[in-house]
């Protein structure tokens, strides 16, 4: 089974066809997805969408929504973790962190956003799903002076020492749809040479397509009435993402599933009460 540890199903990329695409991901293999939320308004679809179709989710801020957020909006936060905290669909608090790409957004805001949702993550000891662009030594530091249970750094694009520093932290990396592109060298080493019991799958989607789905910015077809845009990344291109995992770490694809799925579990400890079929005992990853 492949779990995809990341993918934003409630964007309105999918508003058209979301049917079909969870049937397209339940075709290729890919039994659970996570929805991290993004913004408050997104919390009551992101719970629905997972509990009506088994699948799991996190409740947080991004840092890209973080302009304008006060401390009612963590008020409103903690309720609905406090709501949700026997939801075995609840696994971690996210999608949240830094973002130092983005040059327009207060960092001493993000910041402060960032500190108080890791609080969350104490209070009702959840895992953490982390935003992680330009940011990784902030959020280390910020981890560092309240650690959490874990959880997953997403899309981590940062240096070996960083990745190390990560998963000495219970964290697993996600690897997604840059890992399928050659130039990224960085990417395509670490996911060669980190733990690979630090190694979980993700999408992203509909953001971050593979380099098969690929298109400059200026020819990107915005979703309107057609309901498959050539650049929108989906749950279903995991496995063929995983193909990529496979090669550089020498798995085949039965080892490439096994690994990442139970290594999503430890990670995302919620997540074995919603696959009460899966021998959750991790496995030996092969040490390549």
């Amino acid at each position: 089974m492949w779990i995809d540890t990341h993918c934003h199903l409630d964007a309105s990329e999918f508003n058209v066809d979301r049917l079909a695409i969870l049937e397209r991901a339940r075709q290729a293999g890919v039994g659970m997805l996570v929805i991290p939320a993004v913004q408050l308004d997104h919390f009551s679809q992101v719970q629905t969408l997972a509990r009506t179709h088994g699948l799991a989710y996190a409740l947080g801020i991004h840092p890209l929504y973080t302009p304008g957020i006060t401390a009612t909006h963590f008020t409103l936060l903690r309720q609905a973790l406090a709501q949700a905290r026997e939801d075995p669909h609840l696994v971690a608090v996210g999608e949240i962190g830094l973002d130092y790409f983005v040059t327009d957004i207060d960092r001493e805001h993000q910041m402060q956003c960032y500190i108080a949702q890791i609080q969350l993550a104490r209070e009702f000891e959840l895992p953490v799903i982390l935003h992680v662009r330009r940011s990784a030594d902030d959020l280390l530091k910020v981890l560092q002076q309240h650690p959490v249970v874990g959880g997953i750094a997403h899309a981590f694009n940062g240096s070996q020492q960083q990745a190390e520093q990560f998963i000495s932290r219970g964290f697993a990396l996600g690897f997604g749809g840059t890992l399928t592109f050659d130039r990224a060298l960085q990417i395509r080493r670490l996911a060669q040479t980190i733990d690979p019991s630090a190694i979980v799958l993700e999408t992203d989607a509909p953001d971050i397509p593979p380099q098969w789905l690929y298109q400059p910015r200026a020819n990107r077809i915005k979703l309107t009435d057609q309901a498959y845009p050539s650049a929108r990344n989906e749950p279903a291109q995991l496995v063929r993402i995983a193909e990529s995992l496979s090669s550089l770490r020498g798995w085949n694809a039965h080892e490439t599933a096994t690994n990442t799925m139970h290594n999503a579990i430890r990670a995302l400890p919620r997540l074995k009460a919603l696959l009460p079929h899966i021998n959750n005992a991790a496995p030996s990853a092969t040490p390549h």
